[in-house]
């Protein structure tokens, strides 16, 4: 019995840190996408790095909702 506390615990502390890297991907591809929407000609390694945050984020966002974790933030 103690195998499937300790399974549950894991994967709480894996979702939490899922959540967390979730929001920082998510923070840091909207400063890009911000930043590029100021831009008037952007260079190209933003374009590179908004593409590759993007991507981050919604496999991210993809895996959570696989998971079933319940994302809210809380500050």
């Amino acid at each position: 019995m103690g195998f499937f506390r300790k399974k549950g615990k894991i994967r709480k502390e894996f979702d939490e840190k899922l959540v967390d890297k979730l929001h920082d991907y998510k923070d840091i591809y909207l400063s890009q996408v911000e930043l590029m929407e100021r831009s008037v000609d952007p260079p190209d390694d933003l374009l590179i790095h908004v593409k590759l945050y993007q991507a981050k984020y919604f496999f991210l966002l993809k895996e959570a909702k696989a998971r079933n974790v319940l994302i809210t933030r809380m500050k």
